[in-house]
């Protein structure tokens, strides 16, 4: 895609501007009566996890793995009598490329804006004073939609580099009986986590498989709220001239989309094969940072 091709899509889906300053993005699609109508998708009472364990070794993938350190009392301190307590400490690079993780709308700068037109200058060094992940401090709560390209390729992963396109969307949902609509979280898996479990970790900072640019006008269309995926949602390498994150620019910038990226749904595709749905409840609860860029999240499917 040339730059004046991207540019021009761009113009196509970003949301109009809102009349006095940024809002809180394409969440605020969700409404009360969306939140109750994804309710009525619990039936079996089945829950699970969507976020992959954290990684706290170096790999190709995570050259600054989390780190997590013991500092209170552990096996050789530990007394006989009297009160202690075990403790430890945890840190971590929150936009990597091993860990799940949510993106704020304060993480894309695009043309020294970020999304709704908001100064990129409210990113500071001490945190964002705007569109950070405090937008979703209450979670983020929904129908979620997993729509599995592997599935429908009839492999079990993509390939580093495979993009996924609109029509590919669409057939999936027509392939699993389900229609994304508005106000949902919709989940696209590539098979990124099972290829790494089976083959091992690999540079996927430069080589991994994700959406093609043209599908946001899928996304834009049924006015979703929130996008994730089992990789980072961009391909790469980036097909798009002077854009190494295309879908990243169009989904956070211009449409106001939470993004989730290095979800894991190796657990949850079985449940929804074996009740043949793939609708759900469910809830994404970041941690409450007030001026972060993002945040480790751990999204709870309920079927």
């Amino acid at each position: 895609m040339s730059a004046a091709e991207f540019r021009a899509l761009y113009e196509r889906v970003r949301r109009p501007p809102t009349p006095g300053g940024p809002t809180c993005g394409a969440i605020d699609l969700i409404t009360p009566a969306h939140v109750a109508a994804a309710a009525r998708e619990v039936r079996s009472g089945r829950h699970v996890s969507l976020a992959a364990p954290v990684e706290t070794n170096t790999g190709p993938d995570n050259p600054q793995p989390a780190g997590h350190l013991m500092t209170g009392a552990v096996e050789g301190t530990i007394g006989d009598s009297g009160l202690q307590f075990a403790r430890d400490h945890f840190d971590m690079n929150v936009h990597g490329d091993a860990d799940s993780h949510i993106d704020a709308l304060c993480h894309v700068i695009y043309e020294g804006t970020l999304h709704d037109g908001a100064s990129a200058s409210s990113v500071k060094a001490d945190g964002a004073t705007a569109l950070s992940i405090a937008l979703a401090a209450d979670g983020i709560v929904g129908r979620g939609v997993l729509l599995d390209i592997p599935r429908l390729r009839g492999v079990p992963w993509l390939e580093p580099g495979d993009q996924v396109s609109a029509d590919e969307l669409a057939a999936a949902e027509a392939a699993q009986h389900v229609r994304v609509g508005e106000g949902d979280l919709l989940f696209v898996r590539v098979g990124h986590r099972r290829r790494r479990t089976e083959l091992g970790p690999w540079t996927s900072a430069t080589a991994r498989a994700g959406l093609e640019p043209g599908a946001v006008e899928f996304l834009a269309e049924r006015r979703v709220s929130v996008l994730g995926s089992d990789g980072n949602n961009d391909a790469a390498p980036s097909t798009t001239e002077g854009v190494d994150f295309p879908i990243h620019v169009l989904a956070v910038h211009g449409l106001g989309l939470h993004l989730l990226d290095y979800l894991q749904f190796e657990d949850l595709v079985p449940m929804c094969e074996a009740e043949d749905r793939w609708s759900f409840l469910c809830v994404i609860a970041p941690l409450r940072l007030p001026q972060a860029t993002g945040s480790p999240v751990n999204p709870i499917a309920l079927l």
